[in-house]
C-alpha cells in the first residue's frame, strides 16, 4: 500500500478502509492550498494511480466529507470545493469572476459564529459557514487594465 503513514492512520481513525485511491485523495487534498474541485483531484490521482474513474473520486470526496477529514464548499454558479482544513470554523472569501477561493481566519476569536443571539433554546449549532464575496486582486487589476481610463492612444 503507498501513501504516507498519516494518511493511512487518518483513514483508519476515520473508520475508513485504507485503500490506495483514498489515500490518493487525500493526499491530493492535503497537496494543494485547498479549494480544489473534483476534476482538479481526479487529475492528481490519475497522476499518482494511472487510472480512477470520475465515480470513484467523487465517492471517495463523499466518504471523506461525511467522516469529517475533508470540508465540501458548494457556492452558487462554482463547482463543488474540496478541502482538509477542518474543524477550526474558518470562513471564505470568493472571487466572482475566476472562482478563486482563500481561508478567511474567524476575525474575533474561537469560533465566535458558534454562538448566536438568537438561537432557539434547545438548537445547538456546531458549524458556521461565511462567505464573503468580491474580487480578488489579480482580477481587480485586469479589470481596471482594461477599463478606456486606462488606454493608451
Amino acid at each position: 500500500m503507498t501513501g504516507s503513514p498519516d494518511s493511512q492512520q487518518r483513514l483508519r481513525d476515520a473508520g475508513l478502509r485504507v485503500t490506495a485511491p483514498r489515500i490518493a485523495v487525500l493526499e491530493a487534498l492535503d497537496e494543494t492550498d485547498g479549494h480544489v474541485t473534483a476534476e482538479q483531484v481526479r487529475q492528481s490521482v490519475l497522476a499518482r494511480l494511472g487510472s480512477v474513474s470520475v465515480q470513484t473520486v467523487y465517492d471517495i470526496l463523499s466518504a471523506l466529507t461525511r467522516v469529517g477529514l475533508v470540508r465540501c464548499l458548494e457556492t452558487p454558479g462554482h463547482p463543488a470545493r474540496f478541502e482538509t482544513r477542518v474543524g477550526d470554523n474558518h470562513h471564505h472569501f470568493i472571487c466572482r469572476t475566476c472562482g478563486k477561493t482563500i481561508d478567511i481566519d474567524c476575525a474575533t476569536g474561537e469560533a465566535p459564529c458558534l454562538t448566536p443571539q438568537a438561537l432557539p433554546s434547545g438548537f445547538l449549532a456546531d458549524e458556521a459557514e461565511v462567505t464573503y464575496w468580491g474580487i480578488c486582486s489579480i482580477c481587480r487589476d485586469l479589470v481596471v487594465r482594461s477599463s478606456p481610463a486606462h488606454q493608451t492612444t
